[in-house]
């Protein structure tokens, strides 16, 4: 794709030049032949470089194509950081994540995990935190201090029940308050929430459907505009100890996918540190990158003038010279 496709025309002069050279060495060489005595003139005349002598006018020529090129503007798409984001990290502490099937536990591995994606994140990306057990506690608003996010994600306490409909709220309420602070005249910026869960909710029902419950939240998002990366975090053995008796805390796939699906976001299942690592990463760009169309000009402009000087200098070490 080209922004200034008539640039083009140019290629024309370039080939009348080379036309234009061709005919002077065609002339120089009939004017070579009227001289009769090729004896004599192959002893006065010195020794050419032969074909080499069409070296530097070639390198000119393939630079002026390069420039031609150049200016017509070409343009590609690349991955650019965003300047312009919010993203709430919203973490399920329910004791469910206390298992040990992901070594050492799922909370330690979530939290490993979350303190890398804050460092992957561009900097012009606004990031908070929150967690949620019964009740959901946001620890840190949308900023771009990266260390106040890892420190609070550091202090993350374990605690009963998963009230997850409530969290995708109260993210949502954080979202929306930074937006007004921060809105311009685009609005404000555009928003994400990054949900990890293991578990069903437990509260204030267990059903995700009610009013209070997880997928109305998550239909809320979507009519704010807010989509969901749901992260389902866990195994299907995974086990805690309540009361010296071991309970199942399997994960919740289906809930959440639901909850990515209502909200016009995306679900992620992760099993192991490495999973989770990647999911992170993947989120990392989506969120912190877009593609944009940039302009490519200038490394053609750049590899016009490396032929230009290389024409040049062989010009000069075979003692020609440009027609």
């Amino acid at each position: 794709m080209f922004a200034h496709p008539w640039w083009f025309l140019g290629l024309l002069v370039v080939a009348a030049l080379a036309v234009g050279y061709w005919w002077i060495n065609r002339r120089r060489q009939r004017y070579t032949m009227r001289f009769t005595n090729l004896a004599l003139l192959e002893r006065v005349a010195p020794k050419g470089p032969g074909r080499w002598r069409h070296v530097p006018m070639a390198l000119v020529l393939v630079a002026l194509v390069l420039m031609v090129i150049a200016l017509a503007g070409p343009q590609g798409t690349a991955q650019v950081p965003r300047n312009r984001a919010t993203v709430m990290l919203t973490i399920d502490v329910s004791l469910s994540m206390r298992a040990t099937d992901v070594e050492p536990s799922r909370l330690q591995v979530a939290e490993t995990a979350a303190s890398a994606f804050a460092d992957q994140l561009p900097a012009g990306i606004n990031l908070g935190l929150s967690s949620f057990a019964a009740t959901p506690s946001t620890l840190v608003t949308p900023t771009t201090d990266r260390q106040a996010v890892k420190n609070a994600i550091g202090s993350l306490q374990l605690a009963e029940s998963t009230g997850t409909g409530d969290a995708i709220r109260a993210s949502l309420a954080a979202i929306r308050a930074f937006g007004s602070q921060i809105r311009g005249p685009e609005g404000p910026p555009p928003a994400r929430i990054i949900l990890l869960s293991d578990g069903k909710q437990t509260t204030p029902t267990t059903d995700p459907a009610d009013d209070r419950g997880a997928f109305p939240a998550a239909s809320e998002a979507r009519a704010a505009g807010v989509p969901i990366s749901a992260i389902s975090f866990g195994t299907e053995y995974g086990e805690i100890e309540i009361d010296g008796r071991p309970v199942s805390v399997a994960v919740a796939d289906d809930q959440m996918r639901e909850i990515a699906q209502l909200s016009g976001g995306d679900f992620r299942r992760a099993s192991t540190e490495l999973d989770l690592r990647e999911t992170y990463a993947n989120l990392a760009e989506q969120v912190g990158y877009e593609e944009r169309t940039v302009d490519l000009s200038g490394r053609w402009f750049l590899a016009a003038t490396i032929l230009v000087v290389l024409g040049a200098a062989t010009a000069i070490v075979t003692g020609q010279r440009l027609p």
